[in-house]
């Protein structure tokens, strides 16, 4: 394990963390968006279907709330695709440790469910159809992102 550690781990929050650092330099702020995907059904952790799209800010932590009322706002505009805010997926490690919005860092989590994009079941192959139902949602919050500012200090 420690193994594992100091060849993944370690290199890739570094990595994170110098581009964020970077990204808030050039920028005055950083936005990071930590992307997911599950079975939408998975009986042994949750009863039933889970949403589409899981939105997770760490209850409001993670970012500035103008941001994670935007976001919500952009998933609540497509009528394709069922979607919470907070849900079961609130934001893991990443989002709770590089979402300090305080320091202008601003972090938010999609769990996206795999029956969005591609099949559930072995050979578990991407479906262009679905794929291409997605795009647009996918792409209006990477905009919503990309619009934002953080309030003035």
């Amino acid at each position: 394990m420690a193994q594992r550690r100091e060849v993944y781990w370690q290199p890739y929050h570094g990595a994170l963390e110098q581009e964020l650092l970077r990204l808030q330099g050039t920028h005055g702020y950083a936005l990071l968006l930590d992307g997911h995907s599950i079975k939408s059904e998975l009986p042994w952790l949750f009863e039933g279907r889970l949403p589409d799209l899981n939105l997770g800010t760490a209850d409001g932590a993670s970012c500035a709330p103008s941001l994670r009322s935007v976001l919500s706002q952009a998933l609540q505009a497509q009528r394709d695709f069922t979607h919470v805010v907070d849900g079961r997926f609130k934001g893991g490690y990443i989002v709770r440790h590089y979402g300090q919005p305080v320091q202008r860092v601003h972090a938010v989590q999609l769990e996206m469910c795999w029956s969005c994009y591609m099949a559930e079941t072995a050979p578990y192959r991407v479906d262009p159809q679905r794929s291409a139902r997605l795009a647009p949602v996918l792409n209006s919050l990477v905009r919503t992102l990309l619009e934002w500012r953080p309030p003035d200090d």
